[in-house]
């Protein structure tokens, strides 16, 4: 009979099962948001969404706008004050929302950095108790979740896409602070509907691919884990065995 490396798992166990699940979702998210905050796609994004015919910019005002916007975004002071031409690019209600936006950014920055550390100390944990496979199972069955998650939502957005960009503002920002004119304020010529609406489907796509990958990484891992532990507990039983029929045979 092959020792069962994994046995029947305590409530805390449990717990650290889903918190390691829920740890590694996160930070997945986290690492597929990255690129788009880069000049590259934003840049991309832009040109196939018309926004320097939306603001009547040239290019290199386009660049210089959204540079500096982004640059408050992302590393701050949350300013959001760039001119072009002397003539401030956001409103004051413009700016105020994209302070809203950078203190939503931090939140989920913070909570991914909880996130990361988390998983890391929930993986050395599972290893300490001689369970390493059990976080690697976790994290395949997070990622597993997380790709049901992401399908799910992306067949939602694709036949209600306006419902579902209004819930989230609805949900992280101050009722009013983000209903714009697209005829003339800035924000949203700048990013408009279209922009949103393209960057959060190739978004879900990265999430799924990369959720793939690591699910499928992680389950291999397991599998490995499983075999090693069960060659120990097999060459233990071994061990032992012999030592056993040694001392009967010398007691003879």
């Amino acid at each position: 009979m092959t020792p069962d490396p994994s046995p029947a798992r305590t409530l805390p166990e449990r717990a650290a099962a889903l918190g390691t699940a829920l740890a590694a979702a996160i930070v997945v998210i986290a690492i597929a948001i990255l690129p788009f905050l880069t000049p590259v796609w934003i840049g991309f994004e832009q040109s196939r969404t018309n926004a320097g015919g939306l603001t009547g910019y040239d290019e290199a005002s386009l660049r210089t706008a959204t540079s500096a916007i982004l640059h408050d975004l992302v590393l701050g002071p949350p300013d959001f004050a760039v001119e072009i031409a002397g003539l401030p690019v956001l409103e004051e209600r413009e700016r105020a929302h994209m302070r809203d936006v950078r203190g939503v950014f931090a939140g989920f920055g913070l909570l991914a950095l909880v996130a990361a550390v988390g998983l890391f100390a929930l993986a050395a944990g599972a290893r300490r108790m001689g369970h390493p496979e059990r976080a690697w199972r976790a994290v395949t069955s997070g990622m597993r979740w997380l790709i049901v998650g992401i399908v799910v939502a992306g067949v939602i957005a694709a036949v209600a896409f306006d419902a579902v960009f209004e819930l989230f503002h609805r949900l992280f920002f101050p009722g009013g602070s983000y209903t714009f004119d697209p005829r003339t304020d800035r924000l949203v010529q700048l990013f408009p509907f279209d922009f949103w609406s393209e960057t959060t489907t190739v978004l879900g796509a990265v999430i799924v691919v990369i959720a793939a990958i690591v699910s499928v990484v992680a389950a291999r891992r397991a599998r490995r884990a499983i075999a090693r532990s069960t060659s120990v507990v097999a060459a233990d039983s071994a061990e032992a065995a012999s030592a056993a029929a040694a001392g009967v045979e010398a007691a003879r």
